[in-house]
Parts: structure tokens; C-alpha cells; sequence
């Protein structure tokens, strides 16, 4: 039995980065290994199976947009969020539509980052 979650509010990339501009958080819900690889530099991260605990703690009471690499995952992150009353919002195409704008990826060092 599965649970269908609310599609929450997607978001393109330059309103993303005007909301952050704002004050808003960049979650990544991807796994570590992911995140490691590749991410939007400045942002946070979070697994998706461990939003729903640990995300209010990295988010405070400041909106949110969570990233994927697509776009799936993310959405299921921001609804989860907006049930539990966060501003929460998805990241469009994720961080295939962040490139393709030419947004920037960086890994854990520093360097320039990919998807994986």
C-alpha cells in the first residue's frame, strides 16, 4: 500500500534563487553519497527519508525549496514539509534544470560537482 502525497508547489530556477536571495533555504534530499558528488553550493542537506525529523531543525521557521536531481523526491520532501507547516516548496527539473540555467555544482571539496 503506498500513500499518495500532495504535489507541492514547483518552483523554476531564478524564482529559487530570488526566494533564497530572501532568506530561504536550499534543502537537497538526496542521499550522502549524492550530495557528496555534487551540489548547489550554500545549500543543506537532508535524506529524504529523514526530512520529516530533521529538516525543521536545518529550517527554522525560514521558507524552503528542496532539490533532487529531477525533481521527484524533492516534491515529496516539500510536501511532507508544507503538512507539518513549513513554506515549502520543490525545485522544478531539480539539479538537471539548476545546470541547464548554469547554475553551478561543487562536490565536498570545493571542486566543481556533477550528478550522479
Amino acid at each position: 500500500m503506498s500513500i499518495e502525497l500532495p504535489k507541492a508547489d514547483e518552483l523554476s530556477v531564478a524564482a529559487t534563487l530570488l526566494l533564497i536571495g530572501q532568506g530561504a533555504v536550499l534543502l537537497d534530499v538526496r542521499s550522502p553519497s549524492e550530495f557528496r558528488a555534487g551540489h548547489a553550493p550554500g545549500s543543506q542537506h537532508v535524506g529524504l527519508p529523514w526530512v520529516a525529523l530533521d529538516a525543521p531543525a536545518v529550517i527554522g521557521d525560514r521558507p524552503v525549496v528542496t532539490v533532487c536531481s529531477s525533481g521527484y523526491r524533492s516534491s515529496q520532501a516539500a510536501a511532507v514539509l508544507a503538512r507539518a507547516g513549513s513554506r515549502a516548496y520543490s525545485l522544478s527539473g531539480g539539479l538537471h534544470a539548476w545546470q541547464r540555467a548554469g547554475q553551478p555544482l561543487v562536490d565536498a571539496r570545493g571542486r566543481r560537482g556533477e550528478i550522479i
